[in-house]
């Protein structure tokens, strides 16, 4: 039953935050969680509590990103739970047309239903080339 709880837990937050709601997902965070995004990108580093996870999440939705979950994985008790998650995200033009797509595994612990820990694997180069493409956005709207 908590499996499955973690489970239906995650789509219903991807969802949220893939129509631009983060409150489902940020609810789901330690005060003092800890993210971490591999890389040499903007979006790279150790995002460390509540606040930083959120300025990572807020961005995320404002750049124009979506995302879809495919698989989940739970194991463990509820208050040493692992999951990993297999997630898609990418960006649109005004005309559909594809302008980042990104395969990803998320990792994480889980203690009482809180994520204290999260770990994202992405295909860094794309996130890169995705940065450049905002970069010049800027410079092209400004």
């Amino acid at each position: 039953m908590y499996k499955t709880a973690v489970r239906w837990m995650i789509r219903r937050n991807a969802r949220a935050l893939s129509q631009g709601n983060l409150a489902p997902l940020l609810s789901g965070y330690a005060d003092d969680a800890v993210l971490v995004f591999p890389g040499q990108s903007s979006w790279g580093g150790e995002h460390r509590g509540k606040e930083a996870i959120e300025a990572f999440l807020r961005r995320f939705v404002d750049v124009g990103l979506t995302g879809e979950v495919h698989e989940i994985l739970v194991n463990g008790p509820p208050w040493r739970t692992k999951v990993c998650v297999i997630f898609t995200d990418g960006v649109t033009d005004d005309t559909g047309t594809p302008i980042y797509e990104n395969r990803a595994v998320l990792f994480g612990r889980v203690v009482w239903g809180k994520i204290v820990y999260q770990e994202d694997f992405e295909d860094t180069k794309k996130v890169e080339a995705f940065d450049a493409y905002l970069e010049s956005r800027r410079h092209n709207d400004g």
